[in-house]
């Protein structure tokens, strides 16, 4: 059997690759032909027309809209949320060889696939899945810049020390032999980069919502958002309200003569206005007051309240190990990056900190009582170690998938401890990314490196004492005698 198949997740990063290398594998396995288009974070090449002409089925593994979808007119479709392909790609491949023996496929026409600006919106679902699709949409879009603004920011104070802030524009000065003065271009590269964050984040909410037309009231909404102080939280009220304004004014009726201009100018024009208007003189001041309140509690955090919230950030960035649990703590942290306290580079750390505990946790346990552990599951903790180095949380998912009742709590413990400790002992980051490779850049980084290990160290004991606790109480065989069945 022949298939094509479609991987995308609400950030298209982890997900997306994880599945499509389970497909692949699964399809080798079975002597079949797999070709995989991800619909990734870093674009996708599209599968070729004489590709999609040859296969047997499509399978979509998505939890979001599949760009392009038209090409696969006519053919068997199998279609999945993403999880499910990393889960059991096995049994998908079984379901599209059922669906090509139900419906034989037919050639689609041939169409040439242009690159274009996609949401993550699956048409069709409820109110609450559309809104978290709306969010993700923009903060995937938003993460490209926190990435390069807040990596360059925090390469800058490695260079220059925190005294960079108030260095000259390099328009002005710039010695091309002074290290001082590359800081201070990195500074201000990333502080550039991170005035984006909220028009970006606005802008592609309300594409998300709307489509194109969209994109203008949007992004305006949200520079009005940061010139009147409302941050991240003005941010997305801009982008719904800019959604929301540009769906009603679709719908309103016109002549066929100014039909053709509304798209490209009435709706982007009158969009604009309303949001701004809006923003600048009904809404922004009250959601700055807001802002001013969150900024003002998470500066007060300290002890036993700020150990809490690290303890509850860690448990949700491992409870579904990249999932919109994950995402919205993630969010969270990333949202505070534009603020600049301490207490909000204390939360960035913690999330990081804690998302770097599940993988780690059971590459640790699997190596200590490989037993326990199925050879799939060995394999997966092998490159576990990196997955969690790099703070990619889903290098966790094959073994929460397998058994999730023994994983998920301990992970979660684990990652939870690291939360609190890193919050407890002050550690600070400015990068959003980077997993153990941007240590140097941490605040506290020894007590930073300590709350790690401590975290691993509980999840990896807590996975193992479930594990050998559960299979004495079940009278489980041992992974090693149950490994001739497939995975």
């Amino acid at each position: 059997m022949k298939y094509v198949a479609v991987t995308a997740c609400p950030t298209g990063i982890a997900h997306t690759y994880m599945a499509a290398e389970a497909l692949e594998q699964a399809a080798k396995s079975a002597g079949d032909e797999m070709l995989v288009e991800t619909q990734g974070s870093a674009g996708s090449t599209p599968l070729s027309a004489a590709d999609i002409a040859a296969a047997d089925a499509v399978i979509f593994a998505a939890d979001v809209g599949v760009r392009d979808r038209e090409r696969f007119a006519g053919k068997p479709v199998v279609e999945v949320p993403v999880k499910q392909a990393i889960n059991d790609a096995a049994g998908l491949l079984a379901q599209a060889a059922d669906a090509a023996q139900r419906e034989p496929a037919a050639a689609p026409e041939p169409t040439a696939a242009a690159p274009e600006l996609a949401s993550k919106v699956v048409a069709g679902a409820g109110f609450g899945t559309r809104l978290r699709q709306w969010l993700m949409t923009g903060v995937s879009y938003m993460i490209p810049f926190v990435a390069a603004g807040g990596l360059l920011i925090a390469l800058s104070f490695a260079l220059g020390g925190y005294q960079i802030t108030d260095a000259p524009p390099v328009t002005e000065v710039f010695d091309p032999a002074s290290l001082l003065s590359w800081a201070a271009l990195a500074n201000q590269i990333g502080t550039t980069a991170f005035e984006f964050l909220v028009p970006v984040l606005a802008g592609f909410i309300a594409f998300a919502i709307a489509d194109r037309p969209a994109i203008a009231p949007g992004f305006v909404g949200g520079a009005v958002a940061v010139t009147v102080g409302a941050g991240f939280l003005g941010g997305l009220v801009a982008g719904l309200l800019a959604g929301a304004v540009i769906a009603g004014l679709k719908q309103v009726k016109v002549p066929r003569g100014i039909a053709g201009i509304m798209p490209v100018v009435v709706l982007p024009l009158l969009g604009s206005l309303v949001v701004g208007g809006l923003m600048f003189v009904v809404l922004g001041k009250p959601i700055a007051l807001a802002m001013a309140a969150l900024t003002g509690w998470l500066t007060g955090l300290s002890g036993a309240n700020a150990a809490l919230l690290g303890a509850l950030l860690g448990a949700m960035i491992a409870f579904d190990m990249g999932g919109p649990i994950n995402k919205v703590a993630y969010t969270f942290a990333v949202g505070g990056l534009s603020i600049g306290t301490t207490a909000s580079l204390e939360i960035m750390a913690a999330v990081m900190a804690a998302g770097m505990v599940p993988p780690l946790a059971l590459a640790l346990a699997s190596a200590v009582r490989s037993k326990l552990f199925s050879p799939a599951e060995r394999a997966s903790g092998r490159a576990a170690w990196l997955l969690g180095a790099s703070f990619i949380t889903e290098g966790a998912i094959p073994f929460a998938a397998g058994d999730p009742l023994r994983v998920i709590p301990s992970i979660v413990l684990g990652s939870a401890t690291t939360g609190a400790l890193s919050m407890t002992f002050g550690a600070t980051l400015r990068a959003p990314h980077g997993g153990i490779f941007v240590t140097p850049l941490v605040g506290n980084p020894l007590l930073y490196l300590v709350a790690i290990v401590i975290g691993v160290v509980v999840a990896a004991a807590a996975v193992l004492f479930a594990k050998q606790l559960g299979r004495q109480d079940a009278g489980e065989p041992a992974p090693e005698a149950a490994s001739a069945v497939p995975a």
